[in-house]
């Protein structure tokens, strides 16, 4: 399971023991690391009040920028999903190894700095790396956009494909002031019919002038040479007889410039896509790590407003097994019930009650945040 429960409880003579019992008492219920979160500067109860909604807020908006640098990450590595996890690491590491191995990173944001500062420095960076997130996604997007544009154009049937790459410059009569060669579509189940009567179909179509450039899994492409002023009546008589007449003029320069276009997108986005998996691989960890560091924060600020000072609690990352979830709560709730009696009376809201409105964030009598790593919707 991805889903951890990140938990503090005060310190009973010491913190150790807190942990003991806990570990005691959660025995193959759950899989359980100390979360280890450096004396940080407590600041003053209203900095605390204040500070415990914004970092609720900015929890939720670094959560929503890792899933969508995760997510984009799937879509760019479209052929290869399977990769994608080997690339959504933390630090290096598998997102369980680095929540469970926790440690401060200190450079980034140095705790001699007030909690604000800190909560400041994450949401500044997270914003950046959104930002930048939305410009480039939006390049390399419309630069997706355009060549599949062009792909779509050269496939499909031929009856709206691009003739560009089919035809050359041999089947047609060209720099002629009387005849012109037509590209005509016709069902493969009427290909006797077109030879019977394609000279028919207008009073001076060039005789045993038709050939078969092409075919698909229909129909098939037939050029065919006539004079220019039977072009109206022959397109008309075509038409009776399904066979379609594409709309098609031999310009060289123009389909050396679809070619060129396509060559360049193709090179553009090959070009583009190295440099961007590595960017969303550097901006994933770095979103990741700092979505840790707010829940670290939001316990230390908890912690604070509901134990008191000095600071002395004991924070626990546990990973419940599936099938026991229920019962490592109850055990919590047991082993903590007596830090908070209002808590007694509030139903978990993990309970689907009929016409009762919780709010989201389930309250117990300890602290508690969950951490969930599966942060990938495949579609």
């Amino acid at each position: 399971m991805s889903e951890f429960w990140l938990i503090s409880a005060p310190g009973e003579k010491t913190c150790q023991q807190t942990w003991d019992t806990m570990m005691h008492r959660s025995t193959n219920l759950s899989t359980n690391n100390k979360f280890n979160i450096p004396d940080l500067k407590v600041g003053t109860l209203d900095v605390l009040v204040g500070l415990s909604d914004e970092l609720a807020k900015l929890d939720s908006f670094v959560e929503s920028v890792v899933k969508k640098v995760g997510q984009y990450m799937a879509d760019v590595l479209e052929d290869s999903r399977d990769k994608v996890q080997e690339n959504l690491l933390a630090n290096g590491v598998d997102l369980v190894t680095y929540i469970t191995r926790f440690q401060w990173d200190m450079a980034k944001y140095p705790i001699k700095q007030s909690l604000k500062n800190i909560s400041e420095i994450i949401s500044k960076q997270v914003s950046q790396i959104d930002n930048d997130l939305k410009a480039r996604a939006s390049a390399y997007n419309n630069l997706k956009g355009n060549l599949q544009n062009l792909e779509r154009k050269n496939a499909g049937s031929l009856l709206t494909r691009s003739l560009a790459d089919i035809v050359k410059k041999d089947d047609f009569v060209l720099d002629s002031e009387y005849l012109v060669t037509m590209l005509v579509v016709v069902p493969k189940t009427s290909y006797a019919d077109w030879q019977k009567t394609y000279e028919t179909l207008a009073e001076m179509v060039v005789p045993r002038s038709t050939s078969l450039l092409f075919e698909d899994m229909e129909s098939g492409l037939f050029s065919v040479t006539l004079f220019r002023k039977a072009i109206d009546d022959f397109r008309h008589k075509a038409r009776e007889y399904k066979f379609t007449v594409r709309d098609f003029q031999y310009n060289a320069e123009e389909m050396k410039a679809d070619k060129e276009e396509m060559t360049r997108l193709s090179t553009d986005k090959k070009k583009q896509f190295g440099p961007l998996v590595r960017w969303l691989k550097v901006n994933f960890s770095e979103a990741f790590i700092a979505w840790i560091h707010i829940k670290a924060l939001r316990v230390f600020v908890e912690s604070v407003l509901r134990y008191g000072l000095p600071v002395n609690f004991q924070a626990m990352l546990l990973q419940p097994n599936k099938k026991n979830m229920k019962k490592l709560r109850e055990v919590l709730y047991d082993l903590y019930k007596h830090l908070d009696s209002s808590a007694a009376s509030i139903i978990d809201a993990s309970m689907d009650i009929p016409g009762l409105n919780l709010s989201q964030q389930e309250y117990y009598p300890y602290v508690y945040y969950k951490i969930d790593c599966n942060l990938l919707d495949f579609k």
